[in-house]
């Protein structure tokens, strides 16, 4: 017998009126109380690693709130957790939370108004000034400064205070995560797995320090990385400058958007193909006001048709400032600070009392300032030709931050990551080749970002609230960093911070003195910890047994936004260390944009809290919504009309109605399906049930609930209406088969819709088995003989009668004392199968058929009205 309990249900177990309210915090404590969703470590290594499916959760910043588009993706990948789950799989679904990096320091600066100075002692008794609200106003110089330990006690509390309010919200939703196997990306476990993974990658020379050009944020006071870029446009103007040529023969003139970097120009530069300027390579000319010699370059790189076709090389202006410095091996002459303000010393190269005199004039400005003062400075010199009309352009930005750019030179660390090594991109290539991508297409946005990368992964930061790189540097005699003399912690000494423990062979009053150590004063970019979410999750080099349960991971659920960034950045440290893909798929979430087909985002202001629409409407029906879009596609959301959603809602209620009017017809003992219409029903489920099947194997939840709602709602809509007269008559020879099919039916339909309607399912379920539906079997096609046509058949001939019953204004009850039904005469075949049922359901005394080419009710006469 098909998984389905026949016994009779007691009417008293069912409520008389069954509704959604309170269904999620009933189930959701339930879950909770029984173990419902944990990971069977025993039952796992019973089964070994064929057994398990493996997801590497997407931990959440948790610095402020959740949006509807964390709903969105993450049902995605709940639903197919349930799926594998009710499929045998013993399913390792954690729940990470990323506590580091910039977002959450500004938040706690702007929460607590305080701001971090490494330099202030302790204060144990320490009170912020003020707790709450987001105070995005107030400047840094306005908030209070505390000693970096007081900052990151802040930072603990409020991120923990943020992942309560996250873990209840998706409990809510229904996550069946085991919330036994969560992690914090700062906790002492992921700092001493994030050290050890840096070591061993330091060890094995792919870790590698370098002062060089860094893109800098200057209100966060941090090196930025290529992965956490966007561009934004800007106004800007050209200013057309004139640069004497060494031999006095005349000027080249020059157009830039940045003169401020003037001081800092140290080449001119054209295509070599531009014949204006061929004559002038291997010349030099003199730097306005600065009167610095500089040369004339030729590199493919300069654009002809953009402003005079030659342009100002300076450390450094932008990304091809760069480019231009290392490739033609230009000196340095870097003005701008970390705080985004011109250096108090001129360069070197500045040697001119005059020079000297107009660079003071810049020294300490701002950018903005240093602008407005050199273009008066080349005003009184007459080198500045002319000043062109406004336009916007772009400019690059850290995407979290508020104001552009700026290149300055800084010591940082950088993990190899195949942009100048070509076997390590191949690698790379190749592993996200070996994947399987859902939908396929995200692949291509990989494979063009790692084609695309220009420079290694730059991972150290500037900030405070992170994992600490795990290194001291020796000092020499006048108590100077010495580079060369980098010093490691051991293995197993690991979590340690440098800037509080003491290195082997040193002793704490070396520290900081000649002949001593100095301790690495940064962490690590949040995202050199995000990319070990599997090793963190998995137990690596900390669990073993469980990391080969569960890796390579089964399943990497993600936005496609942060391909760039935390696949890749995963993908990278997976190739490093094991040399393989760390999961067989990638499941790629699309963005939840308003009404207007904008993407929503906090900076645009259209970003919609879940928390409302899941109290009014009910997890159920939000988790339809998620369900009803597939991965990488975008999804609207309108919170005044959530279409979708309303229809998700409508659905869990008939699903209680339906179950419980099913539930209301006893199932005989011994019972049979012997009837065609029973057995055509149950035959089109089988289709469906392979269908929705497979669609969820192949991570569709989209297609699996449209072919399940689409015969779920023919189900309630025909099917009942035609057995239900027959269901109810004990003396009728086929009510044990109806009985009987709408039994198997329900049972079937449920746990087809259980990943998706966990909360209304788990409930109609509850009425008539044992255990949670979310541990029973996944439906499998009961194989039973039967013709799809006869359902199909009399579904379209039920849909006639009525019709033929409204078109004369009369109520559906309405006694017919004849109908004639034409059709074809295979559909006439299908019809006599279902003749008694059409009978009772149409209330007709007499009905007959004839043959035509359509199906139609071609007469139908209606009993007389009783006086």
């Amino acid at each position: 017998m098909p998984h389905t309990s026949l016994k009779e249900t007691p009417m008293s177990v069912i409520p008389d009126k069954p509704a959604l309210e309170g269904l999620e915090a009933k189930w959701g404590e339930r879950w909770s109380e029984q173990g419902t969703f944990l990971f069977d470590r025993l039952r796992a290594a019973e089964a070994g690693r064929t057994g398990v499916y493996s997801i590497d959760t997407p931990p959440p910043t948790a610095s402020g709130s959740l949006h509807i588009g964390h709903v969105f993706s993450y049902t995605h990948t709940d639903i197919k957790a349930r799926f594998e789950r009710m499929r045998g799989k013993n399913v390792f679904y954690p729940m990470g939370w990323d506590d580091n990096g910039l977002p959450t320091e500004r938040r706690v600066q702007n929460y607590y108004g305080v701001r971090c100075d490494p330099s202030l002692p302790y204060d144990p008794d320490f009170t912020p000034p003020f707790e709450g609200g987001d105070n995005k106003s107030s400047r840094a110089a306005d908030q209070l400064p505390i000693s970096r330990r007081n900052f990151i006690e802040l930072c603990e509390k409020l991120t923990i205070e943020d992942e309560k309010q996250f873990e209840a919200l998706f409990r809510q939703l229904g996550l069946s995560v085991d919330w036994t196997q969560t992690y914090r990306t700062i906790s002492d476990d992921t700092i001493r797995q994030s050290q050890l993974a840096f070591l061993r990658g330091l060890e094995r020379g792919e870790a590698y320090q370098s002062l060089a050009p860094t893109l800098w944020d200057i209100d966060f006071r941090s090196a930025i990385a290529q992965a956490e870029l966007e561009d934004r446009e800007q106004q800007a103007a050209y200013h057309r400058v004139a640069f004497r040529r060494s031999d006095g023969s005349g000027d080249i003139q020059i157009e830039t958007t940045r003169p401020e970097l003037l001081a800092a120009c140290v080449a001119l530069v054209a295509h070599p193909d531009d014949e204006r300027y061929q004559p002038y390579f291997g010349s030099t000319v003199r730097t306005p006001v600065f009167d610095v010699e500089v040369p004339v370059l030729a590199h493919h790189l300069a654009q002809p048709d953009k402003g005079s076709g030659i342009a100002m090389i300076c450390t450094f202006g932008d990304v091809t400032d760069i480019i231009w410095w290392r490739e033609l091996d230009l000196p340095n002459r870097t003005i701008l600070g970390k705080d985004g303000r011109v250096l108090a010393d001129a360069p070197e190269a500045i040697v001119s009392d005059a020079g000297r005199a107009a660079y003071a004039e810049l020294a300490g400005k701002t950018v903005f300032s240093a602008r407005k003062s050199m273009v008066e400075l080349l005003q009184a010199s007459g080198d500045l030709i002319e000043v062109g009309k406004p336009f916007n352009h772009a400019v690059k930005f850290f995407e979290k931050g508020d104001r552009p750019l700026e290149i300055v030179s800084t010591r940082q660390w950088y993990i190899r990551n195949g942009a100048r090594d070509e076997k390590l991109r191949d690698d790379l290539l190749e592993n996200g080749r070996q994947m399987a991508w859902h939908p396929d297409f995200m692949r291509v946005r990989y494979e063009n970002w790692v084609g695309g990368l220009t420079g290694d992964w730059l991972i150290s930061r500037q900030r405070f609230f992170g994992v600490p790189i795990p290194l001291w540097y020796g000092l020499d005699e006048n108590g100077e960093r010495d580079y060369d003399r980098v010093i490691t912690p051991s293995h197993d000494s690991l979590p340690i911070d440098p800037t509080s423990d003491v290195p082997a062979g040193y002793t704490a009053e070396q520290r900081g003195v000649p002949g001593g150590f100095d301790a690495e004063q940064d962490i690590f970019d949040t995202w050199a910890t995000s990319s070990l979410t599997p090793q963190l999750a998995g137990g690596w080099q900390r669990d073993e047994d469980l990391w080969n349960l569960v890796a390579p991971f089964d399943l990497r659920p993600q936005g496609q936004d942060i391909i760039r960034t935390w696949l890749f950045s995963t993908m990278l440290r997976s190739t490093l260390e094991d040399q393989r893909a760390p999961w067989s798929n990638a499941a790629i979430s699309g963005f939840i944009v308003d009404p207007d087909r904008k993407k929503m985002s906090k900076s645009k202001g259209n970003v919609v809290t879940p928390a409302d629409i899941l109290d009014k409407h009910g997890s159920d029906a939000v988790r339809y919504w998620s369900a009803s879009s597939r991965l990488g596609m975008d999804a609207a959301f309108d919170p005044q009309n959530p279409t979708q959603v309303k229809i998700g809602r409508r659905l869990a209620i008939k699903i209680l109605n339906a179950a419980k009017f099913v539930l209301s017809f006893p199932v005989p003992e011994g019972a049979q399906v012997t009837h065609a219409l029973d057995a055509s029903m149950l035959a089109t489920l089988d289709r469906v049930v392979r269908e929705a099947t497979a669609a969820y194997e192949n991570y569709d939840q989209a297609k699996a609930l449209e072919v399940t709602e689409a015969f779920f709602w023919a189900f309630c809509d025909d099917y009942l209406e035609l057995v239900k007269e027959r269901a109810y008559d004990q003396t009728d020879v086929g009510q044990a088969s109806a009985a009987l099919a709408l039994r198997l039916a329900l049972s079937t339909l449920l746990r087809l819709l259980a990943p998706i309607v966990s909360f209304a399912t788990e409930e109609a379920w509850s009425w008539f088995e044992e255990g949670s539906i979310h541990t029973a079997s996944w439906p499998e096609a009961l194989d039973i003989e039967g013709d799809p046509a006869v359902l199909a058949t009399a579904s379209e001939a039920l849909v006639g009668i009525r019709r033929a019953k409204t078109e004369a204004k009369a109520s559906q009850k309405t006694p017919v004392s004849t109908a004639t039904i034409a059709a074809p005469a295979a559909k006439i075949e299908a019809l006599r199968a279902a003749a008694d049922d059409l009978r009772a359901v149409g209330r007709i005394a007499e009905l007959s058929f004839a043959e035509a080419e359509e199906l139609a009710v071609t007469a139908i006469e209606l009993a007389p009205v009783e006086a």
